[in-house]
């Protein structure tokens, strides 16, 4: 890619270079034609500047997306990587030691807690695919929303910090929206998720679902980081990941919020990011 932006530059200099010296030829040869050299010359140098200024950011986009794929390929295969290397660490644990019923229990459960981040991992992919593609059609019903999330807070409270507490909730009951169960799952999922990756160690983090002027809110909020300013229009686009690629410590796809942002516009549903004072960040969601 950036072998492309040193011949367009190259290219462009040197069309301008032959401008001016055909220019200052005609010139030379006849003087009265000054006028309008500088005017066909202004005209075409304006064309060119518009010209390279959209190729330009059309390579720099193209790098970037690149660079957003490489790093998303890096992660998926992280990802892939640590759940089954501790799955095949307990299934061969089990395999060749004599282990009492409670620690075999122990190691399978710890191998299906990791299933299950596989298929997170996997129909976060499949789902953004199908959304990308508009081949998915978000089939509505309606459900109990306060049923699923409180469903979704206990398998992650597991998954986040063994048995301490972790994930503070604030959830009133009987809360319905009409909507795709599984996508709306897959929200839920994805926010709490990122929350308690991008928070220290049994870092506490709230969620809320409560009725806000009728409609159904979802609040979660984190202790960590926090998005710069900078970064908060961006945080929703595919591949896009806060802060510096080569020195970053939390892994993930950079599919998450991209996947949130698209199920709720396809269910008129709002999402917002705001600062949680000291430290960290709230996602805000409001159904219409």
């Amino acid at each position: 890619m950036k072998k492309s932006i040193i011949i367009f530059y190259v290219l462009l200099f040197y069309a301008l270079g032959q401008l001016i010296s055909w220019g200052m030829l005609v010139v030379k040869i006849d003087a009265s034609r000054l006028p309008m050299i500088m005017g066909e010359g202004a005209v075409f140098l304006f064309l060119l500047g518009i010209g390279a200024y959209f190729i330009h950011s059309s390579i720099t986009k193209e790098e970037k997306l690149h660079e957003n794929q490489q790093n998303f390929l890096l992660s998926v295969t992280h990802e892939l990587k640590s759940p089954l290397a501790a799955i095949k660490l307990s299934l061969q644990t089990i395999a060749k030691r004599e282990l009492d019923r409670e620690m075999q229990i122990s190691l399978i459960r710890n191998s299906l807690k990791d299933v299950e981040r596989l298929d997170d991992l996997v129909e976060n992919m499949l789902l953004a695919t199908k959304i990308e593609s508009r081949t998915y059609s978000f089939p509505k019903e309606e459900f109990d929303f306060s049923d699923l999330v409180t469903k979704i807070i206990d398998r992650l409270q597991v998954h986040a910090c063994g048995s301490e507490q972790l994930i503070k909730t604030k959830i009133e009951h009987e809360i319905k929206v009409i909507g795709d169960k599984f996508a709306l799952s897959s929200v839920v999922t994805n926010l709490v998720e990122n929350a308690i990756k991008y928070s220290g160690p049994c870092a506490e983090i709230t969620v809320e679902l409560c009725q806000n002027d009728g409609k159904p809110f979802l609040s979660v909020a984190d202790k960590g980081m926090g998005v710069p300013d900078s970064e908060k229009l961006h945080i929703f686009d595919k591949f896009y990941r806060v802060g510096d690629e080569n020195v970053r410590k939390s892994k993930g796809t950079g599919l998450g919020l991209f996947i949130v942002k698209e199920v709720l516009q396809n269910h008129d549903a709002d999402i917002s990011v705001k600062d949680n004072v000291p430290h960290g960040a709230i996602f805000e969601v409001t159904f219409n």
